[in-house]
């Protein structure tokens, strides 16, 4: 039975949809560079993601890359500040759907799953 997503687009730019995934892009980043400085300028930066989406304008900005060496050395390739808030915007109206088509015993990248939880 393929997936049926019950919101629609302008759903995931609604001001209420935007400020929630504000607050989890920022949960534990409030007081790093991009989260303190997209937070300082909240409102202006909520309403203007809020108008590129709502007039197909919106863009994503580009990956920084780096390195990290633990426990193996992997190349991460993070999202601006921005994009993030957006992602989670567009999660927070699709990920429903798809949780509720997903079989029970799935663990990976599930809320109240998890690979702990998968090997209990």
């Amino acid at each position: 039975m393929p997936t049926q997503v019950t919101g629609v687009y302008a759903d995931v730019y609604l001001w209420e949809n935007l400020y929630n995934a504000w607050r989890k892009a920022a949960r534990g980043k409030r007081m790093r560079g991009p989260a303190a400085a997209f937070e300082y300028r909240l409102e202006d930066n909520l309403i203007r993601r809020q108008e590129e989406l709502a007039e197909d304008r919106y863009q994503p900005g580009a990956y920084a890359s780096f390195t990290i060496h633990e426990p193996k050395r992997r190349l991460i390739s993070a999202a601006p500040f921005r994009d993030r808030v957006v992602h989670h915007a567009l999660c927070n109206i699709i990920e429903p759907a798809f949780e509720r088509s997903f079989i029970a015993h799935s663990y990976a990248n599930r809320v109240d799953k998890g690979t702990h939880r998968a090997l209990d």
